[in-house]
């Protein structure tokens, strides 16, 4: 690896970063961005109808960058993570960038993130990095999906051999590479899971037309420290709150048409995972978080819609791109 193959790789990367309220912890992302030895060609920022001072920390931020470098997406609404990212991923297809990486706006980017990644792209076209805790401890990722029970596998261990990879079949949003060719025959994140499961599935789709790879080389360091339950030396169980609670439920209903377009659905084992979702979540509102009065509620509200939702015989997934063809896309690229 040489300083030109790390410059060509950042000149071909467009970075998404999906943001809402979170002022402060943007300006640190997009710091850590500016701070990089090669900064990436774009930088595309999509604002969820922020109510802060997030249009000024953007703007603050451009003078950091070339000019065109980085793109201030304004949302007129919030459409929520999986919307932002849909957006900010069709955007950065349209400055023609080879790789697009994907991160929210709690994470900073680490200087040798760049240089890390780089070697991966030769070997891989989905690509996900490691992160680091507030606390600087390595973050443990579930990274093996069980398509059976919907959940992921609490089994699976980060045990990198001297390969310094793993094989997943999932992904993450806090720094998910993928290349342009994939996000091409895969679609764009679909929008209509507002948050949760958005990233799991499109990894899941990803992992359906290239092999995608968790990498052992530490690119990202969270920053926001929220409340959690230490469950063992390396296992956390984060807080959250009743919004995401009914969306960890209810966007299982998208999942499972998913699965079933692929032939991964399973009635039966799909609604066994569902129940161990739901226990999961229950052992969440009783340890961490304790919001009985509108947390379960949330929880059931969640399952109802998610039957709807499998039984809509009207569903779509999202297409896949002809980027070539779109004579719209085309152009903006």
């Amino acid at each position: 690896m040489t300083d030109d193959a790390v410059r060509d790789f950042a000149q071909r990367l467009a970075v998404v970063v999906v943001t809402f309220n979170r002022a402060e912890l943007l300006r640190r992302v997009l710091d850590s961005l500016a701070a990089l030895p090669q900064p990436p060609g774009h930088i595309v920022v999509v604002d969820n109808a922020s109510r802060d001072n997030t249009q000024s920390v953007i703007a603050q931020a451009a003078q950091k960058f070339d000019p065109g470098v980085l793109i201030d997406l304004y949302s007129p609404t919030n459409t929520g993570g999986s919307g932002g990212f849909h957006q900010g991923v069709e955007r950065a297809l349209a400055t023609g960038a080879e790789w697009v990486w994907l991160m929210d706006d709690d994470v900073e980017v680490l200087p040798e993130a760049l240089a890390g990644l780089e070697p991966w792209t030769q070997r891989f076209q989905a690509i996900q990095g490691r992160r680091y805790n507030v606390d600087g401890t390595p973050f443990y990722w579930q990274f093996d999906f069980n398509t059976r029970l919907g959940i992921p596998n609490p089994a699976a261990r980060d045990h990198f051999g001297p390969e310094g990879w793993l094989p997943m079949n999932t992904a993450c949003f806090e720094g998910g590479l993928f290349h342009r060719q994939v996000i091409k025959q895969i679609g764009l994140p679909d929008p209509r899971f507002f948050i949760y499961w958005d990233d799991a599935v499109y990894g899941y789709l990803a992992s359906k037309v290239t092999q995608p790879a968790l990498v052992d080389t530490f690119i990202l360091a969270r920053t926001r420290d929220i409340k959690r339950a230490q469950l063992s030396r390396s296992r956390k169980l984060n807080g959250t709150s009743d919004m995401v609670r009914y969306y960890i439920m209810r966007n299982r209903g998208y999942m499972a048409r998913y699965f079933d377009r692929y032939g991964d659905w399973h009635r039966f084992a799909f609604g066994f995972g569902t129940l161990l979702t739901l226990a999961k979540e229950l052992t969440r509102i009783v340890l961490v978080d304790h919001s009985f009065r509108k947390g379960i509620p949330a929880l059931f509200r969640g399952m109802r819609d998610a039957r709807q939702l499998r039984r809509n015989r009207h569903w779509q997934p999202m297409p896949p791109l002809d980027l070539e063809a779109d004579p719209k896309r085309a152009a903006k690229a």
